[in-house]
């Protein structure tokens, strides 16, 4: 590396941003190269590729005029992404409303796509994954104490975003069939 006439390292003021090998100079090009090998692979939000963007250094102007057309044309689409985040994430993990409009606003989806996408999905299909996961994970508690049962059952719900009110209720109903006596239940899950 050559040193300054004051014996210290050049500065990259006057330096061209950092770009990979084989990618071309025009920042437009550069922005399209980047969000099509980001998009390769799983669908982003706007507000990833611009991030994303941001950080290879990209001019905004050029960056906005990317993104707004490949809006345009359909590559990028926040609704259809938080559909399919919703739909993904609710089946898959079992998440609740609450999860996954967390999810898909540090994703940079705005507000309203969000409402819109996570109230497709309705209180009973969320009652009725709440009562899967429990289920599930009731096997796996067999032999604790009770409030132990309770306790990791109800933070398991609450985990994944479920209301402490459906989670109390869920996991009540999922003792009360195994088998425990509601009196007994009651100190630890009063009914709502």
């Amino acid at each position: 590396m050559s040193e300054d006439s004051d014996g210290s390292a050049p500065s990259r003021a006057g330096a061209e941003p950092s770009r990979r090998a084989g990618e071309p100079k025009d920042p437009v090009e550069r922005a399209r190269a980047i969000c099509l090998r980001l998009l390769t692979g799983t669908p982003r939000t706007r507000q990833q590729l611009a991030d994303a963007l941001r950080r290879r250094e990209i001019p905004d102007e050029a960056a906005q005029q990317v993104l707004d057309r490949f809006e345009e044309v359909g590559l990028i689409d926040d609704a259809a992404f938080a559909d399919a985040w919703v739909d993904s994430r609710h089946h898959s993990r079992g998440l609740a409303r609450r999860a996954l409009a967390r999810e898909l606003r540090t994703k940079g989806v705005d507000a309203a796509t969000v409402d819109e996408a996570v109230g497709r999905l309705d209180s009973d299909q969320e009652a009725e994954t709440a009562r899967a996961l429990v289920d599930r994970k009731l096997r796996t508690t067999r032999g604790l104490p009770r409030e132990k049962r309770i306790r990791r059952l109800a933070g398991m719900l609450a985990r994944r975003g479920y209301a402490e009110g459906l989670a109390l209720r869920v996991v009540r109903q999922a003792l009360e069939e195994e088998g425990e006596a509601p009196e007994l239940l009651e100190e630890h899950l009063p009914e709502a």
